[in-house]
């Protein structure tokens, strides 16, 4: 038959296989929450206040430490020889008495504070090892699975590993059809510990569909030539849902920087596509020179002529009437992420 402290043990040994806190590190929290509890109801310090678990026994008991005096002149640090005595025959002056209490004589408002605080401790241990655990995937790409759909926030509840982490609505990629049971490749973009307003600590674990570093991450793990550096990515413009524009320069000039992106028969390029729901992607190689860089940022627009002011930080870019709207783009997106991806703001005038 298990008693109450056999599954206090075995609730311990729970948490710490199925969320990862050290059993050791709830033990510690517990005696503190019950030394403050101690304290609050009897009105005695930590020092004199002993709590000793002991799991191959199944037993936990509490102690008031007291020195043994010949006559007592501080009852609450001393106690006499001859009370010593009736704990233990082997109590004498000078020795340390352990005086035995029971848990149900602490008193309900301790009682109650200890739990509270106890719950808190477990609270903060699980949060502390999500934030550990995710810290380590900061800017780094995770698959989870939907596990729900919120009806009215539509945010996304997935499942990752042990835990449930929330993709919120402004993360997901515009027009995107989520459902249950998909699995969804993510972007952590944040994991830190974050200060409650009524007191302890919760956690905030940002992920994202929509941050650029979604993209950089596909392309790194597709494309092999970027993985070990022999092509470089050195901008991103993305609008997701829409269009990304990337910049990418090969550090070996037998390299076709475009070529290693997009792959035999597209291959690369498509499954980059699949993930990101057919959003459009212009890839483009950097060229120093700014002119010729800001021209191929405006693809597929012709370009006549661009003039550059580098102390402005922006250029006039001279196209044929009838490429005018493209370059410009549908709401001006071409041009605002050919911007984006450059640095320089652009004047887009029709030739005359």
């Amino acid at each position: 038959m298990k008693t109450e402290n056999t599954e206090f043990f075995e609730a311990l040994n729970l948490l710490q296989e199925e969320k990862g806190i050290p059993k050791d590190y709830m033990l510690e929290k517990i005696k503190a929450a019950i030394v403050a509890a101690v304290k609050r109801d009897r009105g005695i310090s930590g020092e004199d206040f002993k709590a000793d678990f002991d799991e191959e026994n199944n037993t936990i008991r509490f102690y008031i430490v007291k020195e043994v005096v010949e006559e007592v002149e501080n009852p609450q640090m001393q106690i006499s020889l001859e009370d010593a005595k009736k704990i233990s025959k082997r109590n004498k002056v000078g020795s340390i008495a352990e005086i035995e209490i029971e848990t149900k004589n602490f008193g309900r408002i301790a009682a109650k504070i200890g739990k509270n605080v106890i719950v808190q401790a477990i609270n903060e241990a699980v949060n502390g090892a999500l934030v550990a655990e995710f810290e380590s995937k900061q800017n780094e790409i995770i698959s989870g699975l939907v596990v729900r759909v919120d009806r009215v926030s539509k945010n996304v509840i997935l499942e990752v590993g042990r835990h449930e982490l929330v993709l919120p609505i402004r993360e997901q990629i515009p027009g995107e059809v989520i459902r249950e049971g998909d699995r969804l490749k993510v972007y952590v973009v944040e994991a830190k510990k974050k200060e409650k307003e009524r007191g302890g600590y919760g956690h905030e674990i940002t992920l994202s569909r929509t941050h650029q570093g979604l993209v950089r991450r596909l392309l790194e793990l597709e494309i092999p030539e970027i993985a070990d550096g022999t092509v470089e990515i050195l901008s991103i413009a993305r609008e997701a849902g829409s269009r990304t524009k990337i910049a990418v320069l090969a550090k070996d000039e037998n390299v076709d920087p475009i070529g290693a992106c997009i792959g035999t028969k597209r291959s690369r390029i498509n499954n980059i596509l699949k993930e990101l729901k057919s959003e459009k992607l212009d890839i483009i190689k950097y060229n120093p020179e700014m002119a010729k860089y800001v021209a191929a940022a405006l693809s597929p627009a012709e370009i006549i002529r661009v003039a550059v002011k580098e102390e402005d930080k922006a250029c006039t870019v001279f196209v044929p009437s009838d490429q005018l709207s493209l370059a410009i783009g549908k709401e001006g997106q071409n041009v605002r992420l050919a911007a984006k991806l450059t640095g320089l703001k652009i004047d887009i005038k029709a030739a005359e």
